[in-house]
């Protein structure tokens, strides 16, 4: 007597940022076909999509920043830019086929359990309802900029933005510029924009200790070497840091 086939849960998966474009690949990879990824905006990325302040860039050595079942070996740097990282993203999608699992501008309402069907039911701001067996958010944990509650702030007759949603169109030449905050993506803007504006005034709740960035480009020798040798350059003494006669700091 032959055994029942048992059928694959249905998933659905929200965000489609490093975890979401991770999670799908590992399930596709293991016969879940029942797959859809949901994202709120027209392209993937997640936080590299939203970033593109200047200067945005990985705050950890490039081959420690992508997938372990997808390693890249031609980092063009040793801290991987925003677009490079971008595209490496959209690579992966490619080559895993995922293109037909995402439906873009789709931003999550609601989503519910229904005890009846024992199913997940979502729906979205465009009124699209979408079910299955299992459900997994990979929205991040900062995907909605914060804007702080300044006095005054509703009546600045100037241009106000947030840096991950930086208004690329606002001229910054010779401007006074004041920058909110010394966290992690000033750290990476604020040294680009200060050769350009007139003054710049920097506000921050509690002093930030910064040491130097060792970035640099990689030559065609260590990208082949990274190609041949991939191990080494996922280790923190790799040649990408021998090969640099400053020492980087890793904590």
């Amino acid at each position: 007597m032959a055994l029942a086939r048992t059928r694959k849960p249905s998933v659905l998966i929200i965000g489609t940022g490093f975890g979401g474009i991770g999670m799908a690949i590992k399930l596709k990879g293991a016969g879940f076909t029942e797959l859809t990824l949901l994202e709120k905006a027209s392209g993937v990325g997640g936080t590299w999509r939203d970033n593109t302040y200047p200067g945005a860039a990985c705050d950890v050595q490039s081959h420690l920043y992508s997938y372990s079942f997808e390693p890249k070996h031609d980092w063009s740097r040793k801290f991987g830019a925003q677009p490079e990282i971008l595209e490496y993203m959209e690579s992966c999608v490619q080559k895993y086929r995922l293109e037909p699992h995402i439906r873009f501008n789709q931003a999550v309402a609601s989503a519910t359990f229904d005890d009846q069907s024992n199913q997940w039911r979502v729906v979205t701001e465009t009124g699209d309802t979408f079910s299955a067996d299992v459900l997994i958010t990979a929205t991040g944990q900062l995907n909605r900029p914060a804007m702080p509650d300044l006095p005054g702030l509703e009546t600045f007759q100037g241009t106000c933005f947030h840096s991950a949603r930086w208004s690329h169109d606002t001229e910054l030449r010779n401007k006074r510029v004041a920058v909110v905050g010394t966290g992690a993506s000033a750290i990476q803007f604020v040294p680009e924009i200060t050769p350009l504006v007139g003054q710049l005034d920097l506000y921050q709740r509690s002093a930030a200790w910064v040491l130097p960035k060792t970035d640099r480009p990689f030559n065609q020798f260590e990208q082949a070497l990274f190609k041949k040798l991939p191990l080494w350059g996922r280790h923190p003494g790799s040649v990408s840091s021998c090969f640099h006669e400053e020492v980087e700091l890793h904590g």
